[in-house]
């Protein structure tokens, strides 16, 4: 399966022109050009397009979906969208965006659920939509996310913020969300401002990487970043790479622990620990005796 490129984006146009107006998906300018972003240089009028945002969640949930049933269906796994598990702060009007379960439908057990997937992705290049009296219908592209003056998906600074509030809201509700991996993915690079947050929220467990699933975000000579330095932000450039990763952490068992406790109390709960006769049993101890 492709992973996010140009012809994903035209097929996402292709689709919602079916059931959308132009008006509903680009920016129309002062000279009535219709654009998916204010380009660079434009000084005309501009409005505030919201309505697009249903439209490419939607879509994008779905495509991410489609990705991880191609990797987890020959486990006997599913990958479903709005996934609602109300004992991890996981409710109809906040669900998940996409999470493998080991059964299917939407209302899950936390037991069931393998890993979740917030979703921060939104059109990367810029498109101009043509509507010609003789050639019907046409959507080019007009250059890629330097050439426009919109910020996509953890570009944001709101979506990078709103991934990491979800995912803290989701670890902080029950003990029954600590052992559940969460990633973000996303199709565009982070800012600069974020190399070393992103490390060090997968450092400290609470999410277990953002990622790209945009191997070339940009034309011409791509040199977007592959990855930071503690592998907190990563790039995939092949489906075979995402999946690699995938199988990888769905076969981990992995726990999230924190907490602010004093010497005393961190020395005796490794004392009363280190008492068990294997390191399995160790964690396990240290583990209940912090709760």
């Amino acid at each position: 399966m492709q992973l996010w490129d140009k012809d994903v984006e035209r097929k996402f146009f292709e689709e919602s022109l079916k059931i959308a107006t132009p008006e509903q998906l680009f920016y129309v300018t002062e000279n009535n050009e219709y654009v998916a972003y204010w380009p660079k240089g434009y000084k005309g009028k501009k409005s505030t397009l919201q309505s697009r945002n249903s439209f490419i969640g939607t879509f994008t949930e779905k495509w991410i979906s489609d990705l991880m049933n191609k990797i987890v269906i020959e486990k006997g796994l599913f990958a479903t969208t709005g996934v609602v598990c109300p004992e991890i702060e996981l409710t109809e009007s906040s669900p998940a965006d996409v999470a493998i379960t080991v059964e299917k439908g939407k209302n899950q057990k936390a037991e069931g659920i393998l890993l979740i997937i917030e979703v921060k992705m939104s059109i990367v290049w810029n498109w101009k939509y043509i509507n010609d009296a003789k050639e019907g219908q046409k959507l080019v592209c007009i250059g890629d996310f330097q050439t426009h003056q919109g910020n996509p998906g953890l570009l944001r600074s709101d979506s990078m913020l709103k991934a990491i509030g979800k995912s803290i809201n989701i670890r902080v509700s029950s003990n029954k969300a600590s052992k559940i991996p969460i990633i973000v993915i996303t199709n565009t690079p982070i800012t600069n401002s974020y190399y070393e947050k992103v490390d060090n929220i997968k450092k400290a467990g609470v999410i277990q990487g953002f990622f790209s699933v945009n191997p070339k975000p940009m034309d011409g000579l791509d040199n977007s970043l592959k990855q930071t330095e503690g592998k907190g932000y990563y790039k995939f450039d092949s489906f075979n790479e995402i999946r690699g990763y995938i199988n990888s952490i769905l076969q981990s068992e992995i726990n999230f622990f924190s907490g602010m406790k004093n010497k005393e109390e961190i020395g005796r709960i490794i004392e009363i620990a280190n008492k068990e006769d294997s390191y399995e049993k160790k964690g396990e101890a240290f583990l209940k005796l912090r709760r």
